[in-house]
């Protein structure tokens, strides 16, 4: 089964910088001003980091 990141916009504050794009090993996460974040499907690797990372559980690796 193929495991795939979301982002819960209801979770995410949308009020600052995402802490979770910095901490993504492979550059999949790009944040435009204080929008949710944005996948780039080709270059997650699923590994979890920003899952486990954000506080407010708005990105899921279900």
């Amino acid at each position: 089964m193929e495991r795939k990141l979301e982002i819960i916009t209801e979770n995410c504050p949308q009020n600052h910088k995402c802490p979770a794009v910095n901490v993504c090993p492979v550059g999949a996460l790009t944040q435009k001003e204080f929008e949710a974040p944005k996948i780039n499907e080709e270059k997650c690797i699923k590994c979890g980091k920003c899952s486990n990372f954000c506080p407010k559980k708005a990105l899921v690796l279900q």
